[in-house]
């Protein structure tokens, strides 16, 4: 059954948004594993959230701590049924995102969709959760990062390239297997400082009638010195309302985080 707007977001998430809207400013901004028995198919499940910092020396001033990372994240609770903590990662991810491409920007690209991590290992804060759509067989990571402006700015301008770089290639697979990819700019709402949102779709192997679509919604927002991404994907359907809502929750949510901390100050 495909995904309606209404499912997106529970009412409590509804009730956070009407809330803490702030208004539309340059400074206003963007916008989410825990374990549990990993189900058949899939691998050991991946760690709770957490957030780490690249020193233990305590932050700069102004910087985003762990603690307020952590609570920026959005939860299965935001979204509603059927959105639960992950229990692992799926088995496309291996069967179909482990592959490399001829192109450095296309291998680039799927290096970066089977880690989940757009912007490297890089140096910072960092807090993550995942969350499984039991109904649609979905997978949703969010993160939310303290990384140097230029560089996510950089990496922003990076992905709104690959559409036009990326557009149609050939993916090689496990054992040898091709799966064809296109990539097309994905719209976002008009939240954070800047933003960039891509469709991937990951068709094969090739040849086979029966052949399986990977979809994969990403989203990337800078929100002043901190980031946030989305990755939404699944062998179903995979609704781009979901990243744009939670992009917007996730940045409402941030905003609101960095205000207390400046009242707390």
């Amino acid at each position: 059954m495909p995904r309606t707007p209404a499912r997106v977001l529970s009412s409590a998430a509804l009730a956070v948004l009407a809330a803490t809207a702030l208004p539309t400013t340059a400074g206003c901004s963007a916008g989410p594993p825990a374990g549990g028995p990993a189900r058949e198919g899939r691998a050991p499940a991946s760690p709770a959230p957490s957030a780490r910092s690249s020193a233990p020396a305590a932050p700069a001033a102004g910087a985003l701590t762990d603690a307020q990372a952590h609570a920026a994240l959005v939860t299965p609770a935001d979204l509603g049924d059927p959105w639960t903590p992950t229990q692992g990662a799926a088995t496309w991810r291996d069967s179909m995102l482990k592959a490399t491409a001829d192109a450095p920007d296309c291998r680039r690209l799927l290096d970066a969709l089977y880690t989940d991590d757009l912007f490297g290992a890089a140096p910072g804060t960092r807090a993550v959760i995942g969350l499984d759509d039991s109904m649609d067989e979905a997978q949703l990571r969010y993160q939310v990062l303290a990384l140097p402006r230029a560089d996510v700015d950089r990496t922003l301008a990076w992905l709104k390239a690959l559409p036009g770089r990326c557009r149609h290639f050939t993916a090689k697979g496990a054992g040898g297997a091709t799966h064809t990819v296109e990539v097309t700019e994905a719209k976002l709402p008009d939240v954070g400082d800047a933003r960039q949102g891509l469709r991937v779709t990951l068709t094969g192997p090739a040849g086979q009638d029966d052949a399986q679509v990977l979809t994969l919604d990403v989203a990337a927002v800078r929100v002043g010195d901190d980031t946030i991404t989305v990755t939404d994907g699944g062998l179903g359907d995979v609704s781009a309302d979901v990243t744009g809502a939670v992009a917007q929750l996730g940045t409402q949510r941030l905003a609101e985080v960095r205000k207390q901390g400046r009242v707390q100050i």
